[in-house]
């Protein structure tokens, strides 16, 4: 992907015409009088010629009528030579036509009209997607070289979101699922969801048809990059409030005041609820029209209802169901000669540091404990020497990161290791469309302040598990696997259900429930 040199301001992209040509000359006029004074002069000479000049003409264009029927003309393409005079907000788009389209999908062969669905697969609902300007997604994708004040996310955001290919892990896992393994970025399922829900077989042209209404504004890739350095808080909220100036435009959201609507937004939640203009992030959350919209992210609000958890990105992608029999059959056979594994790094400068304590008690295990280092974020995007850590231990340690989740969760459940939490705002109360209801059933939970007070041993607790119970445990870990991963193959996986799957029919479940439900206004 290319950056854009010398971007347009977003405002001025977005601003419409108000001067449409509308005048006419007396040309026009004049030729008329011409034609009406020489035919009264035709008809008065001859009323036989005029008879056959009539039928000539009708002959001539009935030729013409019956030519053109037969000659393709291209479909909604505007005359590149007359352009309107007044340029809407949806024709902004042609000013980013790239000769490479960052977004991939037919739609000839991935919408359908309504009532077509021979096969019955979209008894759920079926989803619009908005066609917004360019600004609100691929632009941002080209501006990936400024994307953070530390260095190019280009590569991050490459290949559909999937980042580049873990070529590195060979000799780790097994070579013929080593093409579905990537270096993937925690922060870009909105790549990602977007792109699978242009090509979902239940995605509709008609919106009259849809369930639910997809806006596809990468939230968290537009607000990244004014993050840490010195900018205002209007340079934070900007896209985001243009975003909904768009989107409350549209008639299909006025008609529900946004309760059928969902967004992808690639952050946590914290990122977008700021409600001082000295606090961190945007305040897109608390914008005007934002309030009713379904909102997927990787760390939700445990009490906002419009809040959905969503899995973080991790660096397996199975390109078919045969991809994900064969990863679950390798991480279940699995030699396991760690009791349990800590991948991490202690926060300098914090006063009894959760995570200095997990370290210090797996120093203290005597073998039964393996660590990784992560100090400098060595970590973020994972690697060989976590996903080798996780595949040797019965359990993982799962504080929170620098909010209540993180990734790791994820690349610990995918590597077959039983997650141990200490909060339970780090799962318990986030995934709840994608983890089962009975968390001891995956999992171990302990009081983190026992853990700080020095009343429990994190190797004691864990000892106590039976080779059964924990053989059970991981089981059911190896079973969620397909609903915590992404999907490689834009159309998903055969018969699995991948994050995406279970993400989408969530959302058909909730918009179909809250019908009758009292409208927020």
């Amino acid at each position: 992907m290319l950056p854009v040199s010398n971007p347009t301001s977003p405002e001025r992209l977005l601003k419409k015409s108000r001067t449409p040509d509308t005048t006419t000359t007396t040309t026009d006029t004049t030729d008329h009088k011409t034609f009406v004074g020489n035919r009264s002069s035709s008809i008065s000479a001859s009323r036989s010629h005029c008879t056959w000049l009539i039928i000539s003409l009708l002959s001539l264009q009935l030729l013409l009528f019956l030519t053109l029927r037969s000659v393709a003309f291209p479909k909604n393409r505007s005359p590149e030579n007359f352009p309107s005079p007044a340029v809407s907000v949806s024709s902004i788009e042609s000013l980013f036509k790239d000769s490479q389209p960052l977004l991939t999908s037919d739609l000839s062969q991935t919408t359908r009209p309504a009532g077509s669905d021979p096969e019955g697969l979209c008894q759920s609902g079926r989803v619009f997607v908005y066609e917004m300007p360019k600004i609100f997604n691929e632009v941002i994708l080209q501006e990936c070289d400024n994307l953070n004040p530390w260095s190019s996310r280009c590569d991050a955001l490459s290949n559909s979101g999937f980042g580049k290919e873990a070529t590195s892990l060979r000799g780790l896992i097994p070579h013929d699922l080593v093409p579905s393994w990537f270096w993937t970025d925690q922060f870009v399922s909105e790549i990602i969801f977007h792109n699978r829900i242009l090509n979902h077989r239940c995605r509709t042209s008609d919106p009259d048809s849809a369930t639910a209404f997809y806006i596809p504004f990468y939230a968290g890739l537009a607000v990244g990059q004014y993050l840490w350095s010195n900018y205002a808080a209007a340079d934070r909220d900007r896209h985001c409030r243009m975003m909904t100036e768009w989107v409350r435009e549209q008639p299909y959201w006025n008609r529900s005041n946004g309760w059928d609507h969902f967004i992808t937004m690639g952050r946590i939640t914290w990122d977008f609820r700021r409600t001082r203009d000295q606090d961190w992030g945007s305040n897109c959350i608390y914008n005007p029209g934002m309030r009713n919209i379904t909102r997927l992210l990787i760390e939700r609000n445990s009490w906002d209802h419009f809040d959905v958890g969503v899995p973080y990105p991790t660096g397996f992608h199975p390109r078919s169901d045969s991809d994900v029999v064969k990863w679950q059959s390798f991480v279940r056979k699995r030699r396991r000669e760690t009791l349990f594994c800590f991948a991490g790094a202690p926060r300098a400068g914090i006063v009894n540091d959760f995570r200095g304590l997990l370290l210090d008690q797996c120093k203290g295990a005597r073998g039964a404990c393996r660590t990784v280092d992560c100090t400098a974020g060595r970590c973020s995007n994972g690697s060989s020497a976590i996903l080798e850590t996780f595949l040797g231990s019965d359990f993982c340690l799962q504080p929170r990161g620098d909010s209540f989740t993180r990734r790791s969760i994820f690349d610990c459940m995918l590597a077959g290791s039983i997650p141990v939490f200490f909060w339970r705002r780090t799962a318990y109360m986030q995934y709840q469309w994608f983890l089962p209801k009975e968390p001891g059933s995956y999992s171990v939970y302990i009081d983190r302040n026992e853990v700080k007070n020095g009343t429990t041993s994190i190797k004691d607790v864990l000892e106590r598990f039976s080779k059964e119970e924990v053989r059970r445990m991981r089981e059911r870990v190896i079973e969620l696997i397909p609903n915590l991963v992404y999907a490689k193959s834009p159309n998903g996986l055969e018969t699995f259900k991948d994050a995406f799957d279970v993400a989408l029919d969530g959302v058909f479940r909730r918009f179909k429930e809250q019908e009758n439900w009292y409208k927020w206004r």
